[in-house]
This record gives C-alpha cells, structure tokens and sequence, in this order.
C-alpha cells in the first residue's frame, strides 16, 4: 500500500452541468502542491492528489448523476458515484444556484444523506448577488445546512470550500516512535530546571549548579515512566531582556525559545522561595503565544517554614500575576527531594490529552449557537457579528474554524467569551487552543 492510497478522499458529486469539473480543475489550479493526476478508467471521473493548509488528500471529481433513463452511461456513473462517496472522506455536494433544484438533486441528496459522511453543500454559479441569495435560499431546503455560495468561474470562495474540506478531514495516526510527549522545562536561571530534569531521571545526567546560566545548550533525554513516556527538553534560563548579552547568552534564549516551539507541553518552573516575578510571567507568554500545553511548577517548597501559608501565598501569586493563563495547569514540588513529580507528570498527560481532544461538528455548533444567543454579539460600526458555521480544524493545539460575516466584527471581549464557552464544555484545561474568524472571502483574524 502507497501513502497515496492511504490519502483521506474529498469527492466532488453532483447532477451533470453545475460545474463540478470546474470546481475540480480550479481547485487543481489553486493548489499548493500536486502530486500526479490520474484520470480514472470511469468515464468523466477524474483525480488529483492536492496539498491545502499543510494537509495532503485526494479530490476525486465524479460523473454527473442522474436517474435518466435515456442515458445509457446513467446506471453506470450512478453506481461509480456511490462507490466513491462510500469510500469519502469528505463529499462536497455540487448543486447550480443559477438553474435551481431539479429531481437529480434530490434525489442525489438521498444518496449522500445516506451515506452519513462530512457533506459541503455548495452553490456554483453564483456570479452575482441576486443570484447568489436565490441559490442558497433554494439550495437549503436539500437539509444539508446553509449552501456555501462560489463560482469557480470566477474563483469565488473556492478557497473557503478547501478550508472547510481540510476542515473535516480525519487526522493522520501518529506513528508510535512520534507518540512521546515532548516536554521542554523552561523558567529564570537558577530555578531548578536542571535539578528537576535529573530529579525525574533519578540520575545525574544533566550538569547541575547553583552559578545561573549553566546550562547552555537544550538538551533532549528520553524517559519512560508510569505516569508515561517523555521526552524531556532542559534548556538555558531566560534573562530579561535588559541583561541579555551578546553571544554564548543570545544563543541560549533562541534555544530557549526554539525549544518551546517544539515541545507539546511546557514546564514553567518557578522559584517557591521568591514567587512569581514579571520574568516568570514573560517565560510563561512565550509558551501561550506559541499555542503550547503549559504547566507551572513551584519549585524549592522543602525551603518553606510554614507550608500551608506559603502554598496560598503562592496560589495567590498566580491568580493574580498570570491571569492571562487561566487555563494553565500548576503543582508544587521539591526537585531537590524528589517530591512531587509524579502528580506533576500526570498534569503533563492531562495537558497533552486536552491537546488531542476533539469536538463534534454538531456539539460544537450547537455550543456556539447557544452562546451566541445567552450573550447577542455587539453592534460594530453598525453591524453586527453573525456565525454561519464552525468546525474543529485539527489538534495540537485545539484549532477550531469559525465562519463569519466579517471577521473584524469580532470583538476581543467577544472572542475571550466564545472560547471561553468552548472550554466550559469540553475540558481542555492545561493547553492553549486557537480560535480562527474567516469570512467567506477567505481572510481570517486569530485569537
């Protein structure tokens, strides 16, 4: 079996003449790579193996269906179409929004409603606005939610068609050498960070001093324990900007920073004897503007008088000083004497699982609307924020696509509320996850 076999399919169907095979060869002109085209043994079939937004698959544009008895291909095409919508991924349903509905739609619809698979309802040729109102208002009553009006003519939202077809494409297994979470312990210099890495090892392999700035180079081990397997990341601590030098110390911050891009969860380790400091809540945002899991630990608790005092001081602290991560995970611990690891590796799972968590199309739309109606979006220049449609675009981080009027719209505050509604639903405590706003004509603002 070939990797080109094993590529989800998006299948093009629709009744002769709405234009499937110029949406196919417009798509096929868009594209960002190509792999081969193979025309299909089937008559009017053909297929093409496309990149869009970093995801490969195959489009398959198939002959047209229709219950004609006269066509002697008909009952040939007819059973071509079902078998590719029963082996799709995606199906993206093509009707004519100038000509309207006829009974080859419908009866198409069935087909496609049987087969239970991701559906795109899309209106071609709408060339202009009355015609495009007329079509959707048409195409709607097929069931399949609101059409998507493009004209691949002249290349009207064809790339919002893809967006939502990558959209609802299955994601690819990861491959078990790949299944590791990958860790990167981050925090100031002299924190700990080191310490904790051969703490979690039980040995001495990473270089430990109390002179900060030891370490300088991100070094990457790999450990299997109960709580799961890891691949731990130490790196340099980061100064602040004020004292970085030139050189050797530079270095270490692009390490730094080159090994949270690269890690599923981040470490944020924090000095308990000295809280949390603007430094921390720097390190911290370099996590959260990279979309990363995040953990903060308390280090150096054995250095504490009175534990239960100092532990709601430092929850305080947190609360308080990096409220802008409400959703970060945190727990206490003492590298030195090796307490505290194992509840802080099992917030490292949780914060990778909540990564790889993943919400119905319908559940989420239905979270959506129902937020979207207990808080009525604000009136913006006279305008006001509607939702078409929304769909959970990938994992590692959380991405979810949101169809919109107009994404400037959107508010900030509104955002912050719509994600937060999000995450009241599903629990994907300990991560980041990204909000994208895309109007039909394809641009997008992100949260």
């Amino acid at each position: 079996m070939t990797a080109t076999d094993i590529l989800p399919r998006v299948v093009i169907v629709g009744r002769p003449n709405v234009g499937k095979s110029s949406i196919f060869n417009r798509v096929v002109g868009e594209r960002r790579a190509i792999v081969e085209d193979e025309p299909g043994t089937t008559r009017d079939r053909l297929e093409a193996d496309v990149e869009w937004l970093d995801r490969r698959f195959r489009i398959i544009d198939t002959g047209g269906f229709e219950t004609n008895e006269q066509n002697v291909y008909a009952p040939l095409i007819m059973g071509q179409v079902r078998a590719a919508i029963d082996a799709a991924a995606v199906v993206i349903f093509v009707v004519d929004a100038r000509d309207g509905l006829t009974a080859s739609d419908y009866d198409m619809a069935e087909v496609v409603r049987r087969a239970q698979r991701p559906t795109i309802l899309v209106a071609n040729k709408a060339d202009n606005e009355a015609r495009e109102h007329a079509g959707i208002a048409e195409a709607s009553a097929l069931g399949f939610g609101e059409p998507l009006p493009v004209s691949a003519l002249h290349d009207v939202n064809i790339r919002t068609m893809l967006d939502m077809a990558v959209a609802l494409l299955p994601d690819v297994p990861l491959l078990p050498e790949s299944d590791r979470t990958r860790v990167a312990i981050i925090g100031r210099p002299n924190v700990g960070k080191s310490m904790l890495v051969n703490a979690i090892l039980g040995q001495e392999r990473v270089i430990v001093s109390d002179v900060a700035g030891t370490t300088r180079d991100a070094i990457d081990t790999e450990i299997d324990t109960p709580e799961g397997a890891f691949t731990l990341i130490d790196t340099a601590g980061v100064r602040r900007p004020g004292k970085l030098g030139t050189g050797v110390e530079r270095h270490s911050v692009l390490r730094t920073t080159r090994a949270v891009e690269r890690c599923d969860v981040a470490v944020l380790v924090v000095d308990g004897t000295e809280g949390v400091t603007a430094q921390d809540t720097h390190i911290a945002g370099i996590a959260v503007e990279n979309a990363k899991g995040l953990v903060i630990a308390v280090n150096k608790t054995d250095l504490w008088d009175d534990p239960a005092e100092r532990r709601a001081w430092a929850e305080r602290q947190m609360r308080s000083r990096i409220r802008f991560v409400p959703w970060a995970l945190y727990t206490f611990i003492s590298a030195l004497e090796r307490r505290g690891l194992s509840e802080l590796l099992t917030l490292v799972q949780a914060a990778r699982e909540a990564r790889r968590r993943r919400i119905p199309t319908p559940e989420l739309n239905a979270i959506l609307a129902k937020a979207v109606r207990e808080h009525v979006p604000p009136v913006v220049h006279n305008r006001r924020f509607k939702l078409f449609y929304a769909t959970q675009a990938g994992i590692d981080p959380p991405t979810f696509v949101l169809f919109v009027n107009d994404p400037e719209l959107v508010h900030f505050s509104y955002r912050r509320y719509l994600e937060r509604a999000i995450r009241e639903a599903a629990d994907f405590e300990g991560t980041a996850i990204k909000l994208v706003f895309r109007a039909r004509s394809g641009e997008d603002t992100r949260s």
